[in-house]
């Protein structure tokens, strides 16, 4: 048997976070949690879609640390504009 290419298992750890992402939507009885679930498995996503098929992963580490950060900032604003909009 052949060994999977690393991208082959990202491919299907993305696959599964997508699936679970549809679940946390529709079973989190709580809104503003729903959207920090969600949330957090699409920052996950982005920085696995970044690091491996971009090829950020071979990159220095300043980086790697500069594109998280990015990640991480937009699915905080997204977060903090959901969560704005429930109080409002």
């Amino acid at each position: 048997m052949m060994a999977r290419h690393p991208l082959e298992t990202t491919l299907i750890l993305l696959i599964g976070l997508a699936i679970a992402t549809l679940i946390a939507s529709r079973s989190v009885p709580v809104a503003w949690l729903s959207n920090v679930v969600v949330l957090a498995l699409a920052a996950l996503k982005g920085r696995w879609i970044l690091l491996d098929f971009l090829g950020l992963r071979a990159v220095p580490a300043i980086w790697r640390g500069l594109v998280s950060a990015w990640v991480l900032g937009v699915a905080s604003f997204a977060l903090a504009a959901s969560i704005a909009r429930l109080l409002i």
